[in-house]
């Protein structure tokens, strides 16, 4: 079907020509030559095996064909217009779609969003908290915010924050029957945990913390952190969690840290697009606040795209399709 279609430049000289019923006046509009008009008309006669033109005078007449042609034609490129006028609009305004995992939706991003409406209350924010791959190719998001390696392809991987892992617990937990002094004092509270890790993070701070038995066999899992800091607050156990996601709860005093022990691992959290939709205005001033308000610093320009992250595919996976989501 394709191949019955003839070359665009053969058919927009055609339509200007049609429009004007003048080779000339076709020409100064699309700031060509009378021949190049001319030349572009023949060639799609000739692909269609009809005359479109007659001379008339000084000017042209449409032939028959002509008339029934042109007006499907100007259609087509008019069709053409509204969608990419369409589509710039969509680049430059509408909606901020943002996705991101449920407990850093619930967690930081919520608590947090206020100084971005106040900043910026002219643009629509959608908040998409889910745990989907990501396809920027057919999904309608403009960015999305990643826990895991950084290294999806086909996108432009920005580092916000390094993933690290402590201790909290509620206030309570410090007192009554078993009161925690020392790491391990937790063995005798109930141990929290997001049975979506990779790895034994628990297993890993109990040998930093020079404990070598790491008794896990009691522990209560969720499969959501924001679930899991609840029951933390609730006095359920001891979590074991990031800072990005419990610095609300430590300043209200709703969660304390027992020690000071901190682990980092090899994750982080990243802020994920294509590399052309950095360019979007609404795209730019959401880097620019999450980066200002997650590091306390004023952004620098965004990262130079490289050959890793602008690879033929553009999906961003999840924790369950081989890196952990945020």
């Amino acid at each position: 079907m394709q191949d019955s279609i003839p070359p665009l430049k053969s058919l927009r000289y055609f339509a200007c020509a049609a429009r004007h019923l003048s080779l000339s006046k076709a020409a100064d509009e699309l700031n060509v030559t009378h021949s190049a008009i001319s030349h572009q008309i023949k060639a799609l006669e000739e692909a269609l095996g009809v005359k479109l033109f007659r001379r008339q005078g000084r000017g042209l007449r449409l032939t028959e064909a002509g008339q029934t042609y042109w007006p499907q034609v100007q259609d087509a490129f008019d069709r053409l217009a509204d969608a990419s006028l369409k589509l710039l609009r969509r680049r430059t305004a509408g909606p901020l779609t943002v996705t991101c995992m449920p407990s850093f939706a619930a967690r930081w991003l919520v608590p947090h969003l206020g100084s971005f409406r106040a900043r910026h209350p002219d643009i629509d924010v959608r908040i998409a908290a889910d745990e989907r791959i990501v396809d920027f190719a057919r999904d309608d998001v403009d960015v999305a915010i990643r826990h895991g390696l950084g290294k999806w392809p086909g996108v432009s991987a920005e580092r916000l924050l390094a993933e690290n892992h402590f201790p909290v617990c509620s206030p309570k937990l410090l007192e009554g029957a078993d009161p925690i002094r020392e790491p391990s004092d937790l063995f005798k509270h109930t141990l929290l945990r997001d049975y979506d890790w990779r790895g034994n993070f628990w297993a890993e701070w109990f040998k930093a913390a020079g404990v070598d038995e790491a008794d896990l066999k009691h522990a209560l899992s969720f499969n959501n952190s924001a679930l899991m800091l609840q029951a933390a607050i609730a006095g359920l156990g001891v979590a074991l969690t990031q800072q990005i996601l419990v610095a609300d709860d430590l300043i209200a005093g709703r969660l304390i840290k027992p020690f000071d022990l901190t682990i980092e691992t090899e994750y982080a959290y990243w802020l994920v697009m294509p590399p052309p939709y950095r360019e979007r205005p609404k795209v730019a001033v959401f880097r620019d606040w999450i980066i200002e308000e997650v590091t306390g610093e004023k952004p620098g320009p965004a990262p130079a795209a490289t050959e890793r992250n602008i690879a033929p595919a553009v999906s961003v996976p999840t924790r369950r399709s081989g890196s952990r989501g945020a």
